[in-house]
């Protein structure tokens, strides 16, 4: 077993364990031994989105679509990231891909109505 594997699994019991933190280290240095593994990316956005780390969840998702375009998840981490940043006009395109590519996911479907709902708000406040 490789370094690299056994940083990842322990990340990931870190990471469902809910230090998002001390996964994120793990999980940086498994990236870091193997850089074109999308699990160990994705797995890292995931610890960083739910360790606000927003902009670097960011990255981490761009990376996983990136080398695994068909990511579904990778789509809606990615909207979710921009969505928590503000960049709502993005955040709603990107959710809007996770829902197409797979459709009838309820957390798909939750995250993107209510990104679009905000986004209409800034929008109705803009034009009164």
């Amino acid at each position: 077993m490789t370094p690299a594997y056994e940083w990842y699994q322990r990340g990931l019991a870190l990471l469902d364990g809910g230090d998002f933190h001390a996964a994120a280290t793990l999980l940086e240095r498994a990236a870091a031994e193997e850089p074109g593994k999308s699990s160990i990316h994705e797995a890292l956005a995931r610890a960083y989105f739910r360790s606000r780390r927003f902009s670097l969840a960011l990255k981490q998702f761009n990376l996983v679509i990136d080398l695994s375009p068909a990511n579904d998840y990778a789509y809606f981490g990615l909207g979710l990231s921009l969505d928590r940043l503000g960049r709502l006009e993005e955040a709603v395109g990107q959710l809007r891909m996770a829902n197409v590519m797979r459709p009838g996911n309820a957390d798909y479907e939750a995250a993107l109505a209510s990104s679009e709902a905000r986004l209409a708000g800034r929008s109705a406040g803009r034009s009164s």
